[in-house]
């Protein structure tokens, strides 16, 4: 057998179990499927979590069942399955048979779970890979049922036991960045803090275990929300012509990462609100002395489901029950809406309409 040939037959065989090695399948197709994943599973759990807290609704606040001593709420099991539902859509954008399909369920599952703060970016990764393996041994055996599920799992499951730590200790590297930049002073903090941890939000990393690993409460804190709503608002309302209210409801109080697939064909896109973090960003900790003093887990979610802004308002109301506080002013209103909604709406998209002059942005490069 010649050279050609064998390329031929290997060719031949790509085609036939429709695995389709480029760019835009794995960087557009997959990337932009896992978001929706991501939406549907940790993001949609977050807003209903707040919602049940904030409007004490006992359904969603209690514990609706227990697995293995782990108490669970509606929206708790939403976000346990964050994993499971960014691999399965994965592997729906790949195209995958059934068995490879649900097989993806574990191997995200394991996935999200070793890989930490970068989890989404293991999922990513070893989903693909696992998704492609299991898509090539489909119906080529008599046992089909058993040996499919056996080989997506244990590959999925083995490099995710293999790289998932050493991806979630990468995506912490951030985190270092974050540390660094706010040991400076408010200005060049408010700058770096809010763009790193705005990229963070839209990359396939967890800003949001990010700011919880870290602590990241008070001015920092507050840059960090100014730049995750930077990225979000930006977003939403920049593509509001292509995506119309589904687009701005799905990025504005969901997530900019639905735009990822876009940005790895157009990264410009991305110029309008990253520049629009670095603007709020000084102005949050200089101005208005913005600060996230609720939970750090909420320094890195932006407007998803309000949690960044509920954050920041129930620290407003723990810093007066603690005496540092006297009261809620007016100022701290003005802040909160002109950084988190405001700004963002209007930075962005005058931004990104110089882009668009310069013929670096184009019509559709947007669309969902």
């Amino acid at each position: 057998m010649t050279k050609d040939s064998g390329n031929s037959s290997f060719k031949a065989f790509l085609e036939r179990k429709n695995i389709e090695i480029s760019a835009k399948r794995y960087g557009i197709d997959a990337l932009s499927a896992m978001a929706q994943g991501l939406f549907c599973s940790l993001l949609i759990g977050t807003i209903i979590n707040t919602l049940g807290t904030q409007f004490h609704i006992g359904f969603l606040t209690n514990p609706v069942c227990n697995v293995s001593g782990v108490d669970y709420t509606v929206g708790g099991l939403c976000m346990a399955m964050t994993g499971p539902a960014m691999a399965i859509a994965i592997g729906y954008a790949l195209k995958c048979p059934p068995l490879v399909l649900f097989s993806l369920a574990t191997v995200g599952f394991a996935a999200n779970g070793l890989g930490g703060a970068g989890g989404p970016l293991a999922v990513l990764f070893i989903a693909i890979i696992a998704a492609e393996v299991g898509k090539a041994v489909q119906g080529e055996t008599k046992i089909d049922i058993l040996v499919t599920p056996l080989v997506t799992i244990g590959v999925g499951v083995g490099l995710s036991a293999w790289w998932a730590p050493a991806l979630g200790a990468a995506a912490m590297k951030v985190g270092t960045l974050i540390m660094w930049a706010t040991e400076l002073r408010p200005f060049m903090m408010g700058i770096l803090v809010s763009v790193i941890v705005g990229v963070a939000l839209t990359l396939p990393i967890s800003s949001a275990a990010i700011c919880a690993a870290l602590g990241l409460t008070g001015l920092a804190g507050g840059a960090a929300v100014a730049g995750c709503c930077a990225q979000m608002i930006g977003f939403a309302v920049m593509s509001f012509p292509e995506n119309k209210w589904g687009g701005l409801v799905s990025q504005g109080i969901g997530t900019s990462m639905l735009q990822m697939g876009n940005i790895v064909k157009n990264p410009r896109i991305w110029i309008g609100p990253t520049l629009a973090s670095a603007i709020t960003g000084p102005i949050a900790t200089c101005i208005f002395h913005l600060q996230m003093n609720g939970a750090p887990v909420s320094s890195g979610m932006g407007t998803c489901g309000f949690v960044g802004q509920i954050g920041v308002y129930s620290g407003w109301v723990a810093d007066i029950a603690a005496g540092t506080k006297t009261a809620i002013t007016g100022m701290d209103w003005l802040g909160l809406i002109l950084i988190c909604f405001v700004l963002p709406a209007i930075l962005a998209p005058l931004i990104n309409m110089g882009c668009r002059k310069l013929g670096w942005v184009k019509d559709g490069d947007l669309t969902l």
